[in-house]
């Protein structure tokens, strides 16, 4: 599940495009609807093209205000995106929340983006030059993403208004959402509350992007700082009652005993004991280059992180002020606790006059105390924790990388070889890396030797690829319902994500899915665990009346084509990949049973008397040589029988 957040400058038409690539105008408020201007967080869904015939991923949609007033609700929202649509109305071009938004992208370290360029009809409407103008701020656009995180955005020319150019944003969106990794699944989930709501006859209702882990109808859960208790009553996505919600996807949550007035954006719902809220953060920052002052120690700031909003006071660690552009290290002291967690972003801003100044990520959640200004030794210990414990350094690199190589993580991470080696067990004891090939039995995975090929996958990636791969072979058993399954090759090739990683990889999730039970192998060819050929009534019929003609004369049966005549091809090949019937020849097709009656008799004869020519066999079966002379040589094919010149002996 992805989300897309908007972004761009008022009035360049963020939310007539998301209606016009949804269907859904994001504008809730009646305000925002008078005023033509979005105020608040708007929330709409899409279904993005795939490249295959089954439908494409559903994706969420942030819509944020564009108005200098609003920056701070679109702050609420645009955290938790995957991916940004940032929109530039081509008759104006960049204008300063443009500039802003921008900045705030890549403070927040959104890697993911198109541009979507906006009212292309209006250029032409004010005669500003068509192409020309077009092209020009193009240009304009592609000098403000450099060095930034959108710089290598597909920039897309469209129209709310006219419709021209949805089809080519849809697919764009869908590229760069498409070689993503997916959203990682610690266990621990959290959703930050950007909007509450009570539905009668429901109760109170959160929403959010959900982070970090699942959450289940039934849940007992939290909602931080303020530690009230509740339940799960429900979860949508979408509008669409789900049983499980999971990483990444906009989630709405009906929680039980609990009113609207006792909870308010910023706060966050999770499982008890696993977050714990704070006052003071670690934090690495970086100002922006047109912040246009310095931080100085004490200074105030409206601090920003997931969805929440509040005043703190900056303590600067080992320097006397942050210029414009420049970073460092801060702890920084909140009005109000709030949750967060090693490695999530933020966002300063001036009180009054309101201004993005910077942004930064958060080193530690939980300091000991009030650091001394200038201690060498904790500045040392932020720079160490900046590259996390020795286990959080290890899965951050696989979750990162997807998959790599026992002896390349010990390259990436520049860490001792023998320290990665004792520390990874625990990883897979906790089911957040998986290694290939699987240990088995489960218990034993401590003391299984690792190797330096030993394969580790990311759990967020392995739910991915092997769901995937599920579900493209129940997509085949539907589409193929006589065909006993699919082959490995078939699966590969419908699955893009596999050309990125090691070729091997394919092969021991294979393995480990066919281990594991959820996939069976037979022969060359897979299939769910319970599916099965079945054959409709008319069918059963049909082979019936074609069983009757095997039974007429064994020895003498039905060709292919009258077969293939008789019941149809697919039910045909399904018979003998049932291995009902045996294929000896393109024309020549036996029963099971009268197959091995025959190679049986064929053994017997050879044992008595050594040799058996086509003549003797004729006789011997009473039939035809066409038949005899296809079953012979099929039996020289498998290796039961060998030929010399005339006659045939065991091989």
């Amino acid at each position: 599940m992805r989300v897309i957040g908007t972004a761009g400058h008022v009035d360049h038409g963020k939310s007539t495009l998301v209606e016009a690539l949804t269907g859904i105008h994001p504008d809730r408020l009646k305000e925002e609807r008078q005023r033509e201007m979005t105020i608040d967080l708007g929330f709409a869904w899409m279904t993005l093209p795939s490249e295959d015939a089954d439908p494409g991923e559903e994706v969420g949609i942030v819509d944020v205000p564009g108005h200098r007033d609003f920056i701070e609700n679109m702050l609420a929202g645009i955290g938790g995106i995957d991916a940004a649509l940032f929109v530039i109305a081509a008759d104006e071009g960049v204008m300063p929340q443009t500039r802003e938004h921008l900045a705030i992208l890549d403070l927040l370290q959104i890697q993911s983006g198109v541009v979507a360029l906006t009212k292309i009809d209006m250029v032409y409407e004010k005669n500003l030059g068509g192409e020309d103008w077009l092209e020009l701020v193009e240009s304009e656009v592609r000098g403000v993403l450099q060095n930034t995180t959108l710089e290598n955005a597909a920039i897309v020319r469209t129209s709310g208004k006219t419709g021209s150019g949805i089809s080519q944003l849809k697919i764009a969106l869908w590229e760069c959402l498409s070689d993503l990794p997916p959203k990682p699944d610690l266990n621990r989930p959290r959703l930050p509350v950007d909007r509450v709501f009570s539905i009668a006859g429901f109760g109170t209702v959160l929403t959010g992007t959900l982070n970090d882990g699942q959450l289940k109808s039934g849940d007992e859960v939290v909602i931080l700082p303020v530690g009230i208790k509740s339940r799960i009553r429900g979860l949508q996505t979408h509008k669409q009652q789900e049983a499980t919600a999971v990483p990444g996807g906009r989630t709405a949550v009906n929680i039980s005993g609990v009113s609207i007035d006792q909870i308010e954006r910023g706060d966050v719902l999770a499982h008890p004991n696993t977050y714990l809220p704070s006052r003071r953060l670690d934090l690495h920052i970086r100002l922006l280059p047109d912040a246009g002052a310095s931080i100085k120690h004490n200074s105030e700031v409206k601090f920003f992180i997931g969805a929440s909003e509040v005043i703190a006071r900056i303590r600067l660690l080992g320097i006397e002020e942050i210029k414009p552009g420049e970073d460092g290290w801060v702890q920084i002291e909140l009005r109000k606790p709030v949750v967060a967690v090693r490695g999530d972003r933020f966002i300063i801003r001036r009180p009054s006059p309101g201004q993005t100044l910077g942004g930064g990520v958060v080193v530690d959640p939980q300091p000991s105390g009030r650091h001394k200004r200038f201690a060498d030794d904790n500045l040392r210990r932020l720079e160490a924790l900046s590259g996390g414990t020795p286990e959080e350094v290890l899965l951050q690199t696989i979750q990162t990388m997807g998959v790599l190589k026992t002896s390349d993580l010990v390259d990436k991470t520049s860490m001792d070889g023998d320290q990665v080696y004792e520390l990874l067990p625990s990883l897979f004891e906790s089911g957040t890396v998986i290694r290939l090939p699987a240990v088995k039995p489960a218990q034993e995975v401590r003391t299984a030797r690792l190797s330096k090929d030993t394969l580790l996958v990311s759990k967020s990636l392995w739910q991915q690829l092997s769901s995937d791969t599920l579900r493209s072979v129940g997509s085949f058993h539907r589409k193929y319902p006589l065909k006993r399954g699919i082959s490995r090759e078939q699966i590969k090739s419908q699955q893009r994500a596999f050309s990125r990683y090691p070729a091997r990889l394919f092969t021991d999730m294979m393995d480990k899915l066919a281990a594991d039970g959820e996939l069976v192998e037979s022969g060359p060819f897979a299939h769910l665990p319970d599916h099965r050929i079945r054959f409709t009534e008319s069918q059963e019929r049909d082979i019936q009346r074609l069983i009757m003609q095997f039974s007429a004369d064994p020895n003498s049966p039905p060709s292919v084509k009258e077969c293939q005549a008789a019941v149809g091809e697919d039910v045909f090949a399904a018979l003998l990949e049932l291995a009902e019937l045996v294929l000896v020849s393109p024309e020549v097709v036996y029963r099971r049973q009268d197959y091995q009656k025959l190679v049986s008799e064929v053994r017997a004869f050879l044992d008595k008397n050594g040799t058996i020519t086509v003549a003797q066999a004729r006789d011997r079966f009473q039939t035809s040589r066409k038949y005899v002379l296809a079953l012979l040589e099929h039996l020289d094919a498998i290796g039961v029988t060998i030929r010399e010149g005339d006659i045939r002996r065991l091989k």
